[in-house]
């Protein structure tokens, strides 16, 4: 028989298998290992696909989305209730804002007192402002129809 070859019996031997029933101990992990992965994830020094990348990611998605239902950041808009009237603004040309306020929100009255009902009505809109003039407009029948007044920071 070509390309066989016959094996002594005595070239054959195997050693016998032991059991081996003594504790192995792991390999303590090293203090220099464990401080230069927290250091790697503080100073995110991962490269991308690893998998303390995907955790460092993971941990930060989860921040993102949960935080808002355990923490309170009381970052609600602020609550303003503008006059229900009618308010157009629009700029002056010089840099300000013009007002113009529907007439059927401001009772008749003196000038301080017209003053202070424009006020009560632009100022949650724009802010704390001062009017600097203000004009009363009318239809042809003299009724005033609304107000425009000029504003200043």
């Amino acid at each position: 028989m070509r390309g066989k070859r016959n094996i002594r019996p005595e070239e054959n031997k195997l050693d016998p298998a032991e059991l081996n029933t003594k504790e192995t101990k792991l390999p303590a992990v090293q203090a220099r290992q464990v401080w230069r992965t927290i250091r790697g994830f503080i100073l995110w020094s991962h490269e991308r696909g690893t998998i303390q990348y995907d955790v460092m990611v993971t941990l930060i998605l989860l921040f993102v989305f949960l935080s808002p239902f355990f923490i309170n950041f009381k970052d609600r808009p602020v609550q303003r209730n503008p006059h229900s009237s009618g308010v157009a603004v629009y700029p002056d040309g010089s840099g300000g804002f013009v007002y113009q306020v529907e007439g059927k929100a401001i009772e008749d009255g003196d000038d301080a007192g017209i003053r202070t009902q424009l006020l009560r009505i632009i100022e949650p809109i724009s802010g704390g402002v001062s009017i600097t003039r203000y004009e009363i407009l009318k239809d042809n029948k003299g009724h005033v129809v609304a107000y425009k007044a000029w504003v200043q920071r």
